[in-house]
């Protein structure tokens, strides 16, 4: 499960930076404004530390906190930067860190816990954006 989730964390960073590329010609500004950079300071800290942890976590044999540990790290990634977007933005975040920390504390849940967020949530939180937002 764990290569299968590496995989898909690849395709999404993919498709966030299309996502990233679309947006900012949409809006006549540059990926590197001082917006951008604000949210990927704020973004790029606790996903740094998903990753060690997750290196961490797996050379200790403690897999079934991976996912909880990057539900709860994801979702303070979101809200951290959240603060330089929508309103949504960080409430999505808060909905991550809840998630995250279920699968911390029921680690038996743990691929419905990210299946539920990465997938499901995504798809709503991205539905609210876009219809509200404009994407």
């Amino acid at each position: 499960w764990f290569q299968v989730w590496l995989a898909e964390a690849c395709i999404a960073l993919l498709i966030g930076i299309v996502a990233l590329r679309r947006k900012a010609r949409a809006t006549g500004q540059g990926l590197w404004s001082k917006p951008a950079r604000k949210f990927a300071l704020a973004f790029a800290p606790p996903i740094a530390a998903a990753g060690l942890l997750t290196i961490a976590l797996w050379r200790a044999g403690a897999h079934a906190l991976i996912a909880g540990t990057w539900l709860s790290l994801y979702g303070v990634a979101v809200m951290g930067a959240g603060v330089f977007s929508v309103s949504v933005v960080p409430a999505m975040g808060v909905c991550f860190l809840a998630l995250g920390c279920i699968a911390l504390l029921l680690p038996s849940f743990g691929n419905a816990a990210l299946i539920c967020g990465f997938g499901v949530m995504h798809v709503v939180f991205g539905l609210i954006i876009a219809r509200r937002h404009g994407g």
